[in-house]
């Protein structure tokens, strides 16, 4: 029997139980992706100040008379009511970090040094958490740079697209969502950092996704895969910008800045609406941004922004939806983005009709997801048929 060639044995599954871990990594981060919207709407993002630990404390305090000598409390009065949902989160994205970093273990055992950096890039990043809690923060810094840049070396270095490759990338992308993560907390809900938060967690999720998916090795063959994925790819990147104009809705507290009209504004089609203040995307450091910054005018201007951007989603999803309708073998796939794809609209239609109640707004950040796993399933399990 012929050897595989290079290419053949480096897409092989490295490690019999690779998918399994693989799928209770990209269930966590769907997991850690909602529960962290419901942070996020509950106004619970600041309710542990310091990082990473809740006013000193691994877990969180569960009186507030148990943080009183704290030097957070000088920063925010204790609400245990809310301090337990951040840290709760904190904890759930350490574990899938344990997980992307355990992946990337398994899938570098296929390299030269492969396993050597993926440890090596690991104990920086670990040890520059220490160093940060006693405030040596350009150490810190340093440390956590380097070992970043030790898993950016190995993802260049490995050739092709495969597990190893991608799952350096991933574990890459999460060291710097722990970062986005704290500096949520210590630049006081930036709106910046905390849309890259939210875009670095789907980021992570379709990551984890596309390895599962791979690793399971259950492909679509279509004798139009490539133009089809060309269509995906497309809808991915309309989705991510629909995503992030979301995320600048919610993290600029604009959600409401129509008031609860739809589809007019504040009773009218196009009102006034300042769009250079409304996308200002950094305004510096230091000010406390829960609650929002910005005037009635800016924040419609991305309201506004976000429903634009909604119809031209809506109308390319809807439209790849069809065609797959038309397609035999794919129509329950055309089924499934057709009725996310509404879904997800009206759940948007209901936020502003019904005042942004939590539970809507949870579901509308879980139906991005959704969206985005379905998009991102086909673009994995697309395939050529075999010649």
């Amino acid at each position: 029997m012929a050897s595989p060639t290079p290419r053949a044995a480096s897409v092989r599954t490295p490690y019999r139980h690779f998918h399994r871990i693989a799928w209770l990594a990209v269930a966590l981060a769907l997991g850690v992706i909602v529960f962290g919207a419901f942070v996020r709407l509950s106004n619970a993002g600041l309710s542990c100040p310091d990082w990473p630990t809740c006013y000193g404390r691994a877990a969180w305090p569960t009186h507030a008379s148990q943080a009183v000598d704290h030097a957070a409390t000088a920063i925010r009065a204790v609400e245990p009511h809310k301090a337990w949902r951040e840290q709760l989160h904190r904890h759930l994205a350490a574990t899938l970090g344990g997980l992307v970093f355990l992946l990337a273990l398994l899938a570098a055992r296929r390299r030269r040094f492969g396993i050597a950096q993926v440890l090596a890039a690991g104990l920086l990043v670990g040890a520059s958490i220490p160093l940060y809690m006693r405030a040596d923060y350009t150490t810190a810094a340093v440390l956590a740079v380097a070992g970043e840049l030790i898993l950016l070396a190995a993802a260049i270095r490995w050739s092709n697209m495969d597990l190893s490759r991608i799952s350096a990338l991933t574990l890459m992308v999460i060291v710097f969502q722990a970062l986005l993560g704290m500096w949520t907390v210590t630049w006081l809900l930036k709106p910046i950092v905390v849309m890259g938060h939210l875009l670095g967690g789907l980021t992570i999720f379709a990551m984890l996704l596309w390895m599962a998916w791979r690793a399971t090795d259950l492909p679509i063959r279509l004798a139009d895969a490539r133009r089809l994925k060309r269509l995906v790819i497309a809808a991915i990147v309309l989705l991510g910008l629909q995503i992030a104009l979301g995320g600048w809705v919610s993290s600029n507290y604009a959600a409401l800045a129509c008031g609860n009209d739809f589809p007019t504004c504040v009773g009218r089609w196009w009102p006034p609406a300042n769009f250079q203040e409304g996308f200002v995307l950094w305004r510096g450091i230091g000010v406390d941004y829960e609650g929002g910054i910005l005037d009635g005018a800016s924040r419609i201007a991305i309201q506004m922004a976000h429903r634009i951007m909604a119809v031209v989603v809506f109308v390319y999803l809807m439209w790849l939806a069809l065609r797959f309708l038309r397609m035999p073998g794919m129509r329950g796939w055309g089924t499934v983005l057709a009725v996310l794809t509404l879904a997800q609209v009206a759940l948007g239609i209901a936020n502003v009709h019904l005042g942004l109640p939590l539970h809507v707004a949870v579901a509308h950040n879980a139906g991005a997801a959704l969206l985005l796993a379905a998009l991102v399933t086909l673009l994995a399990r697309f395939r050529e048929p075999k010649v």
